[in-house]
């Protein structure tokens, strides 16, 4: 994983609709699991990453949805 932070916050924008409020909801959703022990879904040192842009890879990735983290659409 080595593309520019924008590029994959972009990508995982777009993978939610380019809704903002949406993406926001599922890093937060996705970064809380991540700290209570839940381990990555893409290949990265997660000791090297924040679990908010670990969420932000999963989602560019499409290793994970806002649905699939229990969220309903609003």
């Amino acid at each position: 994983m080595d593309c520019r932070i924008e590029e994959i916050v972009a990508k995982a924008l777009k993978k939610m609709g380019d809704d903002r409020y949406r993406l926001s909801l599922a890093v937060a959703k996705r970064a809380e699991q991540l700290a209570d022990g839940a381990m990555p879904l893409v290949d990265v040192d997660k000791n090297k990453l924040k679990f908010a842009d670990i969420a932000l890879f999963e989602i560019a990735e499409d290793k994970i949805t806002l649905e699939g983290l229990g969220e309903t659409d609003r």
